[in-house]
């Protein structure tokens, strides 16, 4: 599966970048430049990394989030995870790195009503 991202502007001006699919060694650089980009085209509030679609991520993926963080870091901009998918809550988990990204709680998909 490959990795595909969008981004949104929230209300409150924030921005949504939204990964969807498998974060790993070949595709892991998107995400820091989906923040760069983000960065580089105004000053968000804050940028919301929307974990929900990740269906995968390895250290290489990880290790882009945590570059992505720091980036938004020395521009003045908070970088947050919300809604990870199980897997991805999993990984930032068991490396530690979740109250980096703000301590999401993990998407569950049979809490969501149409």
């Amino acid at each position: 599966m490959t990795l595909s991202i969008t981004t949104s502007t929230l209300a409150d001006g924030a921005v949504e970048v939204s990964p969807r699919g498998e974060i790993d060694v070949e595709n892991a650089y998107e995400i820091r430049e989906a923040v760069a980009t983000q960065l580089s085209s105004g000053s968000p509030v804050r940028i919301e990394l929307n974990m929900r679609h990740v269906t995968f991520i390895d250290s290489v993926g990880i290790s882009a989030l945590v570059a992505a963080f720091q980036l938004a870091g020395v521009s003045g901009v908070k970088l947050v995870v919300t809604r990870p998918s199980r897997f991805a809550h999993r990984q930032l988990w068991v490396t530690g790195l979740l109250g980096l990204f703000g301590n999401p709680q993990p998407f569950d998909e049979e809490t969501v009503t149409a």
